[in-house]
């Protein structure tokens, strides 16, 4: 039986990346590994304005399952990252796979991982959702370049990130792999390349009324959803605003926006909030480039302004896991214009429901999503290009079976029997 460490956000925090990693744990225990989840306590210096923990869900995900979880680790106590290296040293695992999202994490994420290179004979997977981050900042160079150089195997989850990675390291050898075997080698470096997949953890239910959710949630007879975090790389602008030109056409169409504002979690009367958003506001002027600030993104104000509040329905809080197969159930296609994109969560639970994506021509959707085929695609940045893929949708509904065909190459199955081929 090998023994395999995930290091990242345990399922009391919110998010895809924890999402993802209660997902790899849960396949991997029933593949027949001992599974350990060693988590963050704080994933971020403590002076950012923001609830992390998930305090909507209430079921267990582990329930029925040998997955030990311990949470350890506070990105600002430096004393805990020293404990997190010698409580893994004591599991002894065969495989530790770090969860990498952002650079900001790069400083302790490289010491643990530098840690267990010294002690452990382990391999060192760092799993790459992303390697250019989405609101860049100064420091990122030096912790991408710090973190990136601990682990012996790298995944990544597009084309699109393997070439980022190249970029940090131009002179470095990478030697791009599937499923081939892999070995710890001095001269070249693994990188596995596994689609993102799909969140089994979501899953339909069968008595679920469409039509007497529709009623309740005030939709029409076409639903298109966007869910997730509202974030500025995640284009809701555009949703909006593409979806105004569509719902001046026609009165049977409405959008269903899902999803907590990202920079609005805290009580803004607390003196504690006011401090941190002081210091967090001052060091962002020094460290975040003006254009890739987003704490005065406010894209639902476009609502009112463009006057299309009859046909918008806003559920504008974080959604417990329980009742995520609601919007997803009762939409008829989920919708990503994004800006920027690594693998999108979102579009993997959208494939658990069968449920057909238009996107953008960024980042990884081209890999996924063919157009016309099992979804549409527009052009980034471009309203007209996005309003005419939602037309297209309408005008050629895109049948779920052929997104069910897509998915069948995205199981967890496939993605964990990767990492245990070692």
């Amino acid at each position: 039986m090998k023994k395999i460490v995930i290091f990242g956000p345990g399922p009391q925090f919110k998010g895809g990346i924890a999402n993802y990693t209660t997902s790899l744990a849960k396949t991997l225990d029933k593949l027949g590994a001992e599974v350990h989840i060693v988590s963050w306590i704080q994933q971020y210096p403590s002076i950012i304005p923001r609830d992390f923990i998930d305090r909507s869900s209430k079921a267990n995900p582990f329930e029925e399952t040998n997955i030990k979880v311990k949470y350890i680790t506070n990105y600002n106590n430096p004393f805990s990252w020293e404990k997190t290296v010698l409580l893994i040293n004591k599991i002894n695992p065969d495989v530790v796979v770090f969860q990498w999202a952002i650079a900001i994490q790069g400083l302790p994420m490289g010491f643990i991982a530098m840690g267990l290179r010294r002690n452990n004979n382990c391999e060192i997977i760092f799993d790459l959702h992303v390697v250019a981050q989405k609101e860049g900042s100064l420091i990122d160079k030096i912790m991408l370049g710090y973190a990136l150089s601990k682990p012996h195997t790298f995944i990544v989850h597009s084309l699109k990130t393997f070439e980022e990675l190249k970029k940090v390291f131009p002179r470095k050898s990478f030697t791009l792999i599937n499923h081939e075997q892999r070995t710890k080698n001095e001269t070249t470096q693994s990188v596995i390349k596994l689609y993102h997949p799909v969140y089994d953890m979501f899953t339909p239910d069968p008595n679920f009324d469409k039509e007497k959710t529709k009623k309740e949630l005030g939709l029409r007879k076409h639903v298109f959803l966007f869910f997730g975090f509202i974030r500025k790389y995640k284009g809701l602008h555009n949703v909006i605003r593409s979806f105004a030109k569509l719902a001046k056409e026609r009165d049977d169409v409405s959008l269903l926006i899902v999803g907590e504002s990202f920079w609005n979690t805290l009580d803004t009367k607390k003196i504690s909030t006011k401090i941190k958003q002081n210091i967090f506001g001052l060091v962002k002027k020094f460290l975040v480039k003006s254009s890739d600030d987003e704490s005065s993104y406010r894209p639902l104000d476009l609502i009112d302004v463009l006057g299309i509040k009859d046909q918008v329905v806003v559920v504008n809080r974080y959604v417990g896991n329980e009742e995520v197969h609601k919007y997803f159930q009762v939409a008829d296609c989920n919708v990503l214009f994004y800006l920027v994109a690594t693998p999108s969560g979102v579009e993997s639970i959208a494939y658990n429901f069968k449920l057909p994506t238009i996107a953008t021509q960024v980042g990884h959707f081209p890999e996924t999503i063919k157009h016309g085929y099992n979804g549409y695609l527009a052009e980034p940045e471009n309203i007209d290009s996005m309003y005419n893929v939602m037309k297209e949708f309408l005008s050629n509904p895109i049948p779920r079976e052929r997104v069910e065909e897509q998915a069948k190459n995205m199981s967890w199955e496939n993605y964990a029997s990767v990492i245990l081929n070692y």
